[in-house]
């Protein structure tokens, strides 16, 4: 059995090759800062798209997108300000994603991907 950080890390390949299909340019994976990290921050050529990776091995606690709280997706909107500063961008167009992968034990991996979810 995998341990959480195994799983969560196996999520968030599995994520950003998802989001690579779908032609996004990944610029960072997990970027860390004082106020926390950011999953996968990328680009469609368009603008930045902050995503959040939640991994589970079943539903028991719910859907993986469900523990995107209000309270997670303002502090994500604040870690991406730093980001942003740090990477010295004044201004760009910024959607923020949820990719919800459910990673069962025994059983096939299934990926939902929402677009602007917060």
């Amino acid at each position: 059995m995998a341990t959480k950080d195994e799983l969560g890390r196996r999520g968030e390949d599995l994520a950003v090759e998802y989001l690579q299909r779908r032609g996004l340019v990944v610029l960072s994976r997990n970027w860390r800062c004082r106020d926390g990290e950011l999953d996968v921050v990328a680009t469609d050529r368009n603008r930045l798209v902050v995503c959040e990776v939640k991994t589970r091995s079943g539903t028991g606690f719910g859907d993986p997108a469900e523990a995107v709280t209000q309270f997670k997706a303002a502090r994500i909107r604040r870690i991406t300000q730093a980001w942003l500063a740090a990477h010295r961008v004044r201004w760009c167009e910024i959607r923020f994603d949820v990719v919800a992968v459910l990673a069962p034990p025994d059983g096939p991996v299934s990926l939902q991907h929402y677009e602007s979810a917060f």
